[in-house]
């Protein structure tokens, strides 16, 4: 009979989900499972450069893979690593954690080994990550392995959560049949209860039909559970107004034209604040209600006529439906919707973000606002776009996609510097998707200095991501929250263009950009649209200039935090 190791079993199922890099740390407990990444043709180890950074990197390639695998080493590995791991499980991205753990001997002799407390306790840091996963596995006994090891990639992928499974370092070369790798793992949702489905459906067909009113709003968990085309092919067949949320950006087509914009409460543009708000029925899928992605929870429906579709639960008006899941139900409301909305008169969307004044001077220092409208322009089908935590997460807000980009921004978790690794992450998946699409990135001159080690690891694969550094003199977002001139809020200034080279790459473009002339030559230019090298864009911005929609904020999280002692 054929066999194969435990670890070669473990790679080649997550090959087979799709799962082709495998981001993490070496560490004496990891080691020889390692070994076995290259026995699978067609995976790679990523070879971060801590574990935090491969965190992130496994969080940006599951956003767009659809899941991914972080390999760490027992205790200060694995516990490095949380920080971005809790960031995955609050946002509902799918990243399975395997930690390289003692061998079973040296913990039931408890053994006092390095990495560990000192106590003779095993399993501390399993019940550290068991409060950040949906689901843990610890292999203990070697026959029932690969049962774990599938269920724990089935979690990870259908879930959309985090998962920690650990594997001793004793069971790495165990020998298993090989014919277990020939029944593929069951991906597929399970049904949902037909009587409290077809309820469920009924309710949403009435409310379609008395509604004079209706709106779609796509939120976070649209892209992160997969029902983006289902919410579009509900926009097409409703031809009601559909709006996103900070989190639900590239959940739906822009150019569409059922468009209406980015709803953020208060924080929103008048017209699509009316539009949204005097709506009599909202359906709102997949929403992740956090205080940045509402506006400081300042949304202020006029109805209570509202259907929110989550992964796992419906929710009209009060009523919770557990267990009734949105990607089966929207496909058969797709099914049923057309005969209701026959007829419809489609009311009016509100008009698009108007252009930049093209008249402005070309010697006119660059602004956010000015810069974040005119970023429409530079962007192509099928970019990434990532942003990160501060002026870049609020400013994206007010730039148009276009057709088929994808958005990543981690509004929930907020974790300055995550860009920087998901950055990689996305780079990675991206490649293996098509090495013609293009990864940009957006990130503050404080932020960047968490995690830029990781452009090391970009060099040394060879990927092409933007990277377009705002250079505003320090954590400007905090400076509108609080301490505006506090050394805390300061920064030691950085020779940007000097990174790329500094860290290794040999074929590279820095360039810094102070002018709406300087911006519009570059970003015009046709080798620059190119992905043809990695790229860093230092774009110089005044310290207190930000996107009106930031200065808001920072009013609201200052006034209830004061509110709050």
């Amino acid at each position: 009979m054929s066999t194969i190791s435990l670890g070669h079993y473990l790679f080649e199922r997550l090959k087979q989900v799709g799962v082709n890099t495998i981001f993490g740390l070496p560490g004496d407990f990891n080691l020889v499972l390692l070994d076995k990444i290259y026995d699978v043709p067609g995976i790679r180890w990523a070879g971060n450069a801590n574990e935090l950074n491969a965190a992130y990197a496994a969080d940006g390639y599951a956003r767009i893979k659809g899941m991914a695998c972080l390999l760490t080493t027992f205790g200060v590995g694995e516990l490095s690593a949380l920080n971005g791991i809790a960031g995955s499980y609050a946002e509902h991205v799918g990243v399975l954690h395997v930690v390289g753990t003692p061998s079973t001997h040296s913990q039931a002799n408890g053994l006092l080994l390095h990495h560990t407390l000192g106590n003779g306790d095993f399993d501390v840091f399993h019940r550290m990550s068991a409060q950040i996963s949906e689901t843990t596995e610890m292999i203990t006994d070697p026959h029932k392995a690969a049962d774990q090891i599938d269920r724990c990639i089935r979690t990870t992928y259908v879930k959309q959560r985090t998962v920690y499974l650990g594997i001793p370092a004793n069971m790495f070369d165990y020998e298993m049949p090989r014919s277990l790798l020939d029944t593929p793992i069951d991906l597929s949702l399970k049904a949902n209860n037909p009587t409290s489905e077809r309820q469920v459906l009924d309710t949403i067909l009435q409310s379609v039909k008395d509604a004079k009113n209706p709106i779609i709003i796509s939120d976070a968990c649209a892209s992160r559970h997969d029902v983006k085309e289902e919410t579009q092919q509900l926009i097409n067949i409703t031809q009601f107004p559909a709006f996103v949320t900070p989190l639900g950006k590239g959940s739906i087509d822009e150019t569409h034209p059922r468009y209406g914009g980015i709803y953020v409460g208060t924080l929103s543009r008048p017209e699509v604040k009316e539009a949204v708000e005097s709506a009599d029925l909202i359906l709102s899928v997949g929403a992740l209600l956090s205080d940045f992605n509402t506006g400081s929870f300042s949304y202020s429906y006029e109805t209570k006529n509202v259907v929110e579709f989550h992964s796992d639960h419906m929710k009209i008006k009060n009523a919770v439906f557990p267990g009734v899941q949105m990607e089966p139900l929207l496909r058969k409301l797709l099914k049923e919707i057309p005969a209701v909305v026959k007829g419809y008169n489609p009311v009016a969307v509100p008009a698009k973000i108007p252009a930049n004044d093209k008249s402005i001077s070309a010697t006119a220092p660059l602004r956010q606002e000015w810069m974040w409208n005119q970023l429409s322009e530079f962007l192509q089908e099928g970019d990434i776009i990532i942003t990160e935590t501060g002026t870049s997460a609020f400013g994206i807000n007010g730039t148009t996609f276009p057709k088929n980009a994808v958005g990543i921004s981690q509004v929930l978790w907020g974790s300055i510097g995550f860009t920087v690794g998901a950055l990689l992450g996305a780079a990675f998946a991206a490649e293996e998707i098509d090495p013609k699409k293009r990864v940009i990135l957006f990130i503050g001159d404080g932020s960047l200095q968490l995690t830029v080690q990781e452009i090391s690891t970009m060099i040394k694969w060879n990927l092409k991501p933007y990277l377009f550094i705002l250079n505003n003199n320090g954590y400007t977002i905090e400076k509108l929250i609080h301490g505006p001139t506090a050394e805390y809020n300061e920064i030691q200034s950085w020779d940007h263009l000097k990174l790329l080279p500094t860290l290794g790459a040999k074929d590279y473009e820095a360039v810094r950009v102070a002018t709406v002339g300087e911006w519009n030559k570059l970003t015009q230019d046709k080798e620059f649209n190119k992905n043809s090298r990695i790229r860093v864009i230092e774009v110089m911005l005044p310290v207190m200039d930000a996107p009106q929609s930031l200065i808001e904020q920072g009013k609201l999280t200052e006034k209830i935090n004061a509110n709050s002692g």
